[in-house]
């Protein structure tokens, strides 16, 4: 229901904008626990999905992937520039080039280039970008079919569009588009997520590993056995995390080591338990060590069908517990509240 909704909405966008020089929308990519199958909040559900976004005529985007060298790119931002469209078949479109007509013409003639609309400098703004879609969306809900069925709310967010659908029966859906430019023609994009950071400029666009994860667990799905446990119990792992320092993408790494580590086959019904038990250990022998390696950095085991830039593969494992190498009080603290958490 959300995808179709969704698609529905963005085509609406897409013909809207299609005259203008704002962000070419492109088809929404459900990401996160609801559409990998293993939601722990299934009545408090929130759906997201990632919009990638591509330039529009007589726009480029570069992307600038943080500081050289360093990984996760947490700091990158996506530089726009303008292109010569001067060319015989650019002309057809009745388009006026911006780099090579008087400004006075472009003024006067055309619709102001992305560069003067969602950008901060040269770079694409991600609260500038977020403002102008959910304006969008509040002028063109009408025109979604689903707007008949759907009552729709705009709610805040600086980096996202988050909307609340509520029905004739009171029952409400949760959706949050991300927006997103790929890298290459990778799994990998920069995002307009929020991070862990106190205060993320507008112009930074984080990594996100979203789209990879989502076909990680799809793959899965498809070479696991039909009645394949493994979601419940990362759903369940997940759902007794909560109210402890413990993240579900903690969680999340750890079972996608564990899937690609033992056979499929050991993920039925009948090894439920013993499943549990060794996430848990897993969990346990990281914190002991002070290490848990990011899954898609310089790990062979990732799906061939998981495209991945060059960098990755090639990349040291980057460690998620590095903190706790940083301070020994935080991982004693870590291990103490593992100790809880296996109890529960």
């Amino acid at each position: 229901v959300v995808k179709e909704l969704v698609g529905n909405l963005l085509h609406v966008l897409q013909v809207l904008s299609s005259n203008g020089f704002f962000p070419v929308l492109q088809p929404a990519i459900g990401v996160g626990s609801s559409f990998e199958g293993w939601n722990p909040c299934e009545d408090d559900a929130v759906y997201s999905l990632l919009v990638p976004l591509q330039p529009p005529r007589g726009h480029t985007f570069h992307l600038e992937l943080g500081t050289a060298g360093e990984m996760p790119a947490n700091d990158s931002c996506v530089r726009v520039e303008l292109e010569c469209t001067c060319m015989r078949e650019q002309l057809a479109e009745n388009m006026l080039c911006f780099l090579h007509h008087p400004e006075e013409d472009l003024r006067r003639n055309q619709d102001p280039s992305l560069l003067r609309t969602l950008c901060t400098s040269s770079y694409l703004d991600v609260e500038k970008t977020a403002l102008w879609f959910q304006n969008c969306v509040r002028s063109t809900w009408v025109e979604v079919p689903q707007s008949r069925r759907y009552s729709m709310k705009v709610l805040p967010s600086s980096r996202s569009c988050k909307l609340q659908l509520t029905n004739a029966f009171r029952r409400t859906l949760s959706v949050e588009m991300m927006f997103g430019v790929q890298q290459g023609d990778s799994d990998i994009f920069l995002s307009s997520q929020t991070t862990e950071a106190i205060s993320t400029p507008s112009t930074t666009w984080p990594e996100s590993y979203a789209v990879a994860e989502v076909k990680f667990f799809r793959h899965m799905a498809r070479h696991a056995p039909p009645n394949s446990f493994h979601l419940k119990c990362l759903q369940l792992c997940a759902r007794i995390l909560v109210g402890t320092g413990f993240s579900t993408y903690t969680l999340k790494t750890v079972v996608m080591h564990l899937l690609t580590t033992l056979p499929l086959s050991g993920w039925r019904r009948r090894h439920f338990l013993l499943r549990l038990q060794d996430i848990m250990r897993y969990m346990r022998c990281c914190l002991e060590e002070k290490r848990l390696d990011h899954f898609f950095f310089g790990n062979e085991r990732v799906p061939e069908e998981i495209v991945l830039p060059p960098a990755f593969q090639a990349a040291e494992p980057l460690n998620l517990f590095q903190h706790l190498v940083q301070d020994p009080a935080t991982q004693a603290e870590a291990l103490h509240e593992f100790m809880f958490l296996r109890d529960r």
